[in-house]
């Protein structure tokens, strides 16, 4: 987003209720969930598709498993997961936000998936029965919330024995920019400093081996990917773009005024326009690992 853009009547009464949504509730998903982060993470799917496909290749999902994608938002990688377990597996996505999983569904329905059914639920707590999934799935939640140990548990208690659970995470330790920029180590700190003050751990992506062995799984395996972002790309500005949405927040807690946000955003893009500007959004972590089985 420049400067002040003109705002049809809709539009500013959906943002206006986007943003009342957000600071009426303590803080779950700290990106929050804008009209444009709704866009930005239906977009997300394509941009992360190598990655999406080399965690589930790692895991080996097999024809006719059961699987689950915990807060897949308004699209996520549910037709992925169809693609590889085929017409006699299922694929199951669950969203805490009503509005993502109207929206999932009207995804699934367009692509005529007849395997694929999309419920609301808290990853944290989501009341399906225990031992039910052959792999249980989750991309860039832990980041945004706090305690992610309760959603890891939850995982572990969905799948079943023998079964997987795959899980894709940034690491915000290499934002790195070269040439530097002002402007952009100032906004990079900025969204640091909203992610310590809803207790999410910005840093996650290092610690998911950890999770997932304190959490009692076995067999677990972890990749780590640094990528650089060409001109025009859309993971590019991807950090720009998440601290646009985070807005209302940054100004509420008084991190930058309006007028800072804007003008440090101007900047920065117009940094990151120059070919010449190396850019690593962020690290990305894949792990995955298994249930053992019951001994006897």
């Amino acid at each position: 987003m420049l400067g002040t853009p003109v705002t049809a009547p809709n539009q500013r009464t959906r943002d206006s209720a986007d943003r009342d949504t957000a600071t009426a509730a303590p803080p779950l998903y700290t990106i929050g969930s804008s009209a444009a982060e709704r866009d930005r993470l239906r977009s997300q799917t394509d941009e992360l598709h190598e990655h999406t496909v080399a965690l589930l290749e790692h895991v080996g999902v097999q024809p006719g498993w059961k699987a689950l994608e915990l807060a897949c938002g308004p699209r996520g990688v549910l037709e992925m997961l169809v693609q590889h377990v085929g017409p006699s597996g299922a694929v199951t996505g669950l969203d805490i936000n009503p509005l993502h999983v109207t929206q999932a569904r009207q995804h699934v329905t367009a692509l005529g998936l007849p395997n694929v059914s999309v419920i609301q639920g808290d990853a944290r707590r989501t009341a399906l029965p225990a031992a039910s999934f052959d792999l249980v799935y989750a991309r860039l939640i832990l980041v945004n919330i706090p305690d992610p140990e309760r959603v890891v548990a939850e995982m572990v208690r969905l799948v079943k024995p023998g079964g997987w659970i795959a899980c894709e995470e940034a690491d915000g330790g290499a934002m790195l920019c070269h040439p530097p920029h002002p402007a952009y180590t100032r906004l990079t700190n900025t969204l640091k400093a909203l992610y310590r003050r809803d207790g999410a751990d910005i840093f996650i992506g290092r610690r998911l081996p950890e999770l997932l062995d304190t959490a009692g799984l076995v067999d677990i395996g972890v990749e780590a990917r640094a990528d650089v972002p060409p001109p025009d790309h859309p993971r590019r500005t991807v950090i720009l773009d998440i601290l646009q949405a985070m807005s209302p927040k940054i100004i509420e807690q008084r991190l930058l005024s309006a007028a800072e946000h804007d003008q440090l955003d101007r900047n920065a893009r117009s940094h990151l326009d120059d070919p010449h500007t190396m850019i690593v959004p962020h690290l990305s972590f894949m792990a995955w690992g298994r249930k053992a089985h019951q001994s006897a």
